[in-house]
């Protein structure tokens, strides 16, 4: 599980929803794990105020905002701030983990005969695979800025990782089951 999350959405009165008395409105907060990726739903202390893009702890023993990890939310789930915000919180997330996007690059593998882990990231090709695959064999990649260098007509690498991570949490079970390959997110439990 997740042990920080970073605020997509703060709602101070909960969901707002017709008919509910306001009096019985909660506050919730939506987030998404700095690990695998996962959207979810938490609950913060009385009294507590939170902001977007503030990183919170939610693991195991103390903490000091969140009361509890509610649920996990699937795409469709969030708030329309929340799914403005997920670029942005993904590509801040990417960014701070630098070091293991970087290591996806040098390590990335084969699928199949037909089929490589790089190809699974939005506007790659076989040309662009290809480039990276040999440039990686001369040298393995030390950062981003490295990698934008020696590859040049590949585009901001941190903008096409965040793009394979948002079309993995948009995948509704159903189109999982379709696109198989999950790269960076944790795919959400299968209903028995």
């Amino acid at each position: 599980m997740e042990d920080y999350a970073i605020i997509l959405d703060y709602l101070p009165l909960g969901y707002v929803r017709k008919g509910a008395p306001s009096f019985k409105m909660k506050p919730v907060t939506q987030a998404v794990g700095t690990d695998e990726f996962t959207l979810l739903e938490l609950i913060p202390k009385e009294k507590v105020q939170l902001d977007i893009h503030e990183r919170v702890y939610i693991g195991p023993g103390k903490r000091d905002k969140i009361a509890r990890v509610n649920r996990r939310l699937k795409y469709d789930d969030l708030t329309a701030t929340a799914k403005l915000e997920l670029n942005y919180v993904v590509e801040e997330i990417i960014k701070a983990k630098e070091d293991k996007f970087v290591e996806f690059f040098n390590e990335a593998g084969s699928i199949s005969t037909r089929l490589h882990q790089i190809e699974l990231l939005p506007g790659i090709g076989k040309k662009h695979m290809w480039d990276i695959l040999k440039t990686r064999q001369e040298k393995k990649f030390e950062s981003f800025e490295d990698i934008k260098k020696r590859v040049p007509m590949l585009a901001d690498p941190v903008k096409l990782i965040a793009k394979r991570i948002v079309m993995e949490l948009e995948a509704t079970g159903e189109e999982r089951g379709k696109k198989k390959y999950i790269l960076f997110t944790r795919p959400p439990k299968r209903p028995v």
